[in-house]
């Protein structure tokens, strides 16, 4: 295989062992800087330019991207993928990732435990959104800050709002978190390869200080992660679109709260806690999807015409409710269940035995026309009414 690491930083303990590891396997791996590219668009068929040069061919690319160069980065690593180079991290996963907000948005869908947050931009907004998240302390965060920057804790509404209001003063956009204090300065980095979770580390803040960032001086330890924690952790990652990330996760009072997923995740820290060879299982990963590459259905499948890629809901008052699949003339219709998610639960290929349950989502491809109308009238979100208190009824008069 040939690999090329995209980093601007090649002496970096991450990149250093990520050649090595591949090194090590026999692989061909060059570390190319990632601002050296040009996007080539002149010709018949997308290209790349590399310090002048036409790039040669690649088998595979493993992004190391940058927060300062997200547009740029990302805008290279598409390019990879418009010229059928393998990578295991789209640049769409990268720019959901690196997006605190955008995360927060896409994992919300998808029944993924998280600290109470919200986003607001007008300085009304702040003290009702405050007390959304349970009030004073709250966490603050710059949606694109990485290594605990651009993290702070409000111990009071009104030292919130003053911090929220000079950020927003400077253009800054900002979230506003509920403070999980019964992670006590700690939380859980899995690091996700694939489908599995390969290594896990505790960290843990020093002295008064809450973000436990090994950047931040946090110390590590290896940890053994529940199926609880595991499953979200991968969960989180392939809802991204990223099969190489770094959850952060908190000890909840009721489970995993998923702070972060991160797309280029730091190996120093996980692999000395460890000692696992993460670079290893990352180069594994990528030189078996090489061979045997997986695809975005959503890309690929959708160019038949009236064909396409959509999701079903099986409704209490449905049809489908104790039927299998076998059973729900989905099949006589031309249209094929792919997954089948039920809560937590996935279920990929789904057979026809399978019994349908309400509330079950069905990832379904087929013709359009038939899922349209399978798809019942959008129900408006009803207005919540608020009970005011009654007014007192005018004194009488006489005349």
């Amino acid at each position: 295989m040939k690999l090329a690491i995209l980093s601007r930083a090649p002496r970096a303990y991450s990149t250093q062992r990520l050649r090595a590891a591949a090194e090590q396997r026999g692989h061909e791996v060059k570390v190319l800087n990632t601002l050296r590219f040009a996007i080539d668009l002149s010709g018949d068929e997308p290209d790349l330019q590399f310090r002048g040069r036409r790039l040669s061919d690649y088998d595979a690319v493993l992004p190391r991207i940058g927060s300062s160069i997200t547009y740029f980065g990302t805008a290279v690593v598409r390019q990879f993928e418009q010229m059928d180079v393998y990578t295991p991290n789209t640049a769409n996963g990268i720019s959901n990732a690196r997006d605190k907000l955008r995360a927060t948005q896409i994992l919300s869908r998808h029944s993924i435990g998280m600290p109470a947050t919200t986003f607001v931009r007008n300085r009304a907004d702040v003290r009702p959104a405050i007390e959304r998240v349970g009030g004073a302390p709250v966490v603050i965060k710059l949606l694109e800050g990485t290594q605990g920057i651009g993290v702070i804790l409000a111990p009071e509404v009104k030292v919130a709002e003053a911090i929220i209001e000079t950020l927003h003063s400077t253009n800054q956009n900002v979230l506003i978190q509920r403070f999980v204090s019964e992670s006590k300065g700690r939380d859980i980095r899995a690091l996700v390869v694939g489908d599995r979770v390969v290594a896990a580390m505790r960290r843990r803040a020093e002295g008064d200080e809450f973000r436990s960032n090994v950047h931040r001086g946090g110390s590590v330890e290896r940890v053994e992660l529940s199926p609880e924690y595991e499953q979200t952790a991968v969960r989180s990652a392939q809802i991204m679109g990223l099969k190489v990330a770094g959850v952060d996760m908190l000890e909840g009072a009721d489970g995993p709260l998923v702070m972060e997923v991160n797309s280029s995740p730091g190996l120093q820290g996980i692999e000395t806690a460890t000692q696992l060879d993460v670079a290893g299982a990352i180069v594994d990963y990528i030189g078996n999807q090489v061979a045997f590459p997986e695809i975005d259905v959503r890309q690929r499948l959708s160019v038949s015409t009236g064909y396409g890629v959509a999701e079903l809901l099986v409704r209490n008052n449905g049809d489908f409710v104790g039927k299998t699949i076998g059973e729900s003339s989905l099949s006589e219709r031309d249209i094929t269940v792919l997954t089948l998610h039920r809560g937590t639960q996935v279920v990929p290929n789904p057979r026809n035995r399978v019994a349908l349950e309400a509330g079950d989502r069905l990832l379904c491809f087929g013709k359009l026309e038939e899922m349209r109308s399978m798809v019942p009238e959008r129900r408006r979100r009803r207005a919540k009414v608020r009970k005011l208190p009654a007014e007192p009824l005018p004194a009488a008069t006489e005349g």
